[in-house]
């Protein structure tokens, strides 16, 4: 049998224009595809109201009730970061862990005119994580959130770029944004703006791209690269951070030397010891270059990509309890859907997930595949012993009737 591969799409990710077009940009999908994606920065005034996603409540939750504990939060001030001690501590009987966040610190700190930086929300904040998990899904890359809540009129960070796109979301109070063109362009991941800190303060002095003051609804897009420094105006600055961690052509480019490498491992010739008393390499450079560049032109990376593609996110929250129900009470009335954010892909009669990879039979095909769209399905539909073995997978997950 051929190697069929099917791409799943999360459901509801892309309902209409999708959450990018809905509530991100203005100009539509395809001018921000053509034009502005990975070219430019853009700034959408008014985009929306952003209360939905995150508030000032929760920041006070987050830091005094949730139990959070370094690195899911840094403390910065005048382009310096804190170190974690300062604002960590032991929780307390039954809790005795060193690094949880203390509030009293944080508050001090705070009124002093520290920013604030929540990390990971899409993996703390509900409503962010399944906002950012659809993005992810839109875009085609991996989206990390992070907030900034900066104290009136003080700064966090200093002219910098990231090696990732942004949108950032001005959530409530307002900030000041200067921005420069990039003095590298694309720069990878361990190509960081302090490792040209001389030519990022030179370029800083330069008359600025964009200076602007975002209000709440506003949202500004940043390819990576381009330079920013955000100050808070009159009042408490909360804004969003998405995060693009783009994949790139180099990362495309690794991959595939990786499977050309582990071809090479197949050939003798390449296996075979290099002459007594060898001087350089220059002697066996040609035969090299010749058999690697035959197997890079045979290698195939795409698995190494899906598999490093499901690595860099999480399949949608799974209530143990609720699944354990939905198996005891398992019937042909019971409906189910695919888990998701799960990166599924049927590659011949092999199902691989972001937890992990099952087989099955041929004649299993056609309902997994009816699976793969999304949709919310009877069990009776699509056979109660597969879905009883993809419920107990934690692959289908029961839908609430």
């Amino acid at each position: 049998m051929s190697t069929t591969r099917t791409d799943f799409q999360d459901p509801g990710a892309i309902e209409g224009g999708g959450v990018l077009e809905t509530r991100l940009i203005d100009i539509g999908r395809e001018r921000f595809a053509r034009d502005i994606w990975g070219r430019t920065a853009l700034l959408t005034r008014g985009a929306g109201d952003f209360s939905d996603l995150f508030s000032a409540g929760a920041v006070d939750e987050l830091v005094s009730r949730r139990g959070l504990r370094t690195p899911f939060l840094r403390v910065a001030k005048g382009g310096s970061t804190f170190p974690d001690s300062s604002f960590t501590s032991p929780a307390g009987v039954g809790a005795t862990i060193s690094d949880q966040l203390d509030d009293t610190a944080l508050w001090r700190t705070f009124a002093d005119g520290a920013t604030l930086v929540l990390q990971a929300l899409h993996r703390t904040w509900a409503p962010v994580a399944d906002f950012s998990s659809s993005l992810s899904t839109e875009l085609g890359h991996p989206v990390q959130a992070n907030a900034y809540i900066t104290p009136p009129q003080n700064r966090g960070f200093d002219d910098h770029y990231d090696v990732h796109d942004v949108f950032v979301l001005q959530i409530e109070g307002t900030k000041r944004w200067i921005i420069h063109e990039p003095v590298h362009t694309d720069p990878l991941r361990d190509q960081p703006w302090t490792d040209r800190r001389s030519a990022v303060a030179e370029a800083a002095k330069a008359e600025a791209y964009i200076d602007t003051v975002l209000e709440p609804g506003d949202v500004l897009y940043l390819p990576r690269g381009w330079l920013h420094a955000a100050q808070a105006q009159g009042e408490v600055s909360i804004h969003l951070t998405l995060g693009i961690h783009s994949w790139t052509r180099y990362a495309l480019a690794e991959q595939l030397a990786q499977a050309a490498l582990a071809a090479l491992c197949d050939d003798p010739e390449m296996r075979r010891t290099l002459p007594l008393g060898v001087e350089g390499p220059d002697a066996e450079l040609d035969v090299v270059r010749e058999r690697l560049a035959a197997a890079v032109v045979e290698a195939d990376s795409s698995p190494l990509f899906y598999r490093t593609r499901r690595g860099q996110g999480r399949p949608a929250p799974l209530g143990p309890l609720a699944q354990l129900a939905a198996v005891g009470g398992l019937g042909p009335g019971s409906v189910v859907r695919l888990r998701g954010a799960l990166e599924a892909r049927l590659e011949g009669l092999r199902l691989t997930t972001r937890v992990g990879w099952l087989d099955f039979p041929e004649t299993d095909l056609p309902s997994i595949t009816r699976l793969l769209d999304g949709e919310i399905h009877a069990a009776g539909d699509l056979g109660v012993e597969l879905v009883g073995r993809l419920l107990r997978a934690g692959v289908l997950v029961p839908v609430e009737q």
